[in-house]
């Protein structure tokens, strides 16, 4: 267990994510074991039960997160389709039967090479067997890894990448001949959250499949780094040797829902039985073992984005990510009587999205449309979050004054090597 490190300053280069330097390099599939991390007072390193691989943010002694956080919530209605439950309604939610209608969409994983092994959850997208998940769950165990996938009637079948993300965290995993009655997960929208409202997590804890657990959202646009690694030993499951590092920026769903190992690549559903976020990590107390359970403080990918991903990975086998063109820091600016926390621009990419909207190098960004930005973390996350081509509202602290300025995302540069 690797003991833990000082937390990375606001001056890090790792701050500028995805927003103007090149993504990080794509990792190469399944060459070692990659362990997601959250940044708090500390970094550390926790395994699944089984071998997998998971997130942990680490809390200070008096309960609160030394991560920046944001707690913003969007309104409108999803247009998704409402799955056949009843009394589907965020004040009587019926979940015995968003239970029967969500768990024979949501699979178990598992990953096995050379004895060794590790579990994970996903959830069926559609009747061409494609199963979205977590990348961790999926990448730690070498090219001669089996992946078999679990349905909640007990069928097993053997399963391939069909294409994943490090910088998302996310993968899709095609059935081989899947059955027929294979039964797709009904997407909701992620942008009709709020705070307080119901959810429910599907998915294999701890290896025990079909386990549900509900709670509420408990905060959104929460702004979640987690620290990959991937390791070039041939024992995927082993003490890590040259080891190669990137960073996974979320603007996370956070949830009361219970989620432990295991519910990685699970599913997070509204009352309605409709999926509005991939389970990815969980906080931790810091226990020395780096195996402790929920505190009731897990985090999802918000389904927006990973339904974004998910097309691009069955389509293309990788993905694009949205581009603003800045390098951001943590900063502060006085407005009148009040100083405000965001993310100060460093400086802007030359021919990007950003300098054609006008955002100039000391500009604090402190909101993007109805989400909150206190950091340079929370920015890269929410930018991330969004589609190529959208067009966005910042607000901005110049000189003393806050102002409005519209962008329009471009795509992340390719990156070499």
């Amino acid at each position: 267990m690797d003991q833990p490190t000082a937390p990375l300053p606001p001056q890090h280069p790792s701050y500028a994510s995805a927003l103007a330097a090149p993504p990080p390099p794509r990792m190469p599939r399944h060459r070692g074991r990659r362990i997601g991390e959250l940044t708090a007072v500390a970094v550390l390193t926790a395994a699944l039960a089984s071998g997998g691989t998971w997130g942990v943010m680490s809390l200070t002694d008096d309960g609160t997160t030394a991560a920046s956080s944001t707690s913003a919530s969007t309104s409108g209605d999803s247009a998704a389709s409402v799955v056949p439950v009843s009394s589907a309604s965020k004040t009587n939610p019926d979940w015995n039967a968003v239970t029967a209608a969500v768990t024979p969409s949501v699979v178990s994983i598992t990953v096995s090479a050379g004895g060794s092994g590790g579990e994970g959850s996903g959830v069926v997208l559609d009747k061409e067997g494609h199963v979205l998940t977590n990348h961790h769950v999926v990448s730690g165990a070498g090219d001669d890894a089996t992946i078999t996938v679990t349905l909640s009637d007990g069928k097993t079948y053997r399963a391939s990448i069909a294409g994943e993300d490090a910088s998302t965290d996310l993968a899709v995993l095609t059935l081989e001949d899947p059955p027929d009655d294979l039964q797709p997960i009904t997407v909701g929208s992620s942008s009709g959250l709020q705070v307080g409202d119901p959810v429910m997590a599907v998915g294999n804890p701890l290896g025990l499949s079909g386990t549900v657990t509900t709670g509420i959202v408990s905060a959104l646009d929460r702004p979640v780094t987690t620290s990959s690694t991937e390791s070039e030993q041939q024992d995927p499951f082993g003490q890590q040797q040259q080891q190669q590092s990137s960073q996974v920026v979320t603007s996370a769903i956070q949830t009361s829902a219970a989620v432990n190992p295991g519910n990685s690549g699970g599913a997070l559903v509204d009352a309605a039985g409709r999926l509005v976020g991939i389970n990815s990590s969980i906080a931790s107390l810091g226990s020395s073992s780096g195996q402790s359970g929920s505190i009731g403080i897990g985090f999802a990918i918000p389904v927006d984005e990973a339904q974004w991903i998910a097309e691009q990975l069955i389509e293309d086998g990788q993905a694009e990510h949205a581009f603003l063109g800045v390098t951001p820091s943590d900063g502060t600016a006085e407005l009148g009587s009040a100083t405000r926390s965001g993310a100060q621009i460093r400086s802007v990419s030359d021919g990007s999205p950003a300098e054609a909207a006008g955002l100039q190098e000391g500009d604090l960004v402190v909101g993007v449309d109805d989400s909150t930005v206190t950091s340079a973390e929370s920015l890269v996350g929410i930018i991330h979050s969004h589609r190529i081509g959208t067009k966005v509202s910042l607000a901005v602290v110049r000189d003393g004054e806050e102002q409005t300025i519209e962008a329009t995302l471009g795509t992340a540069p390719t990156s070499q090597g």
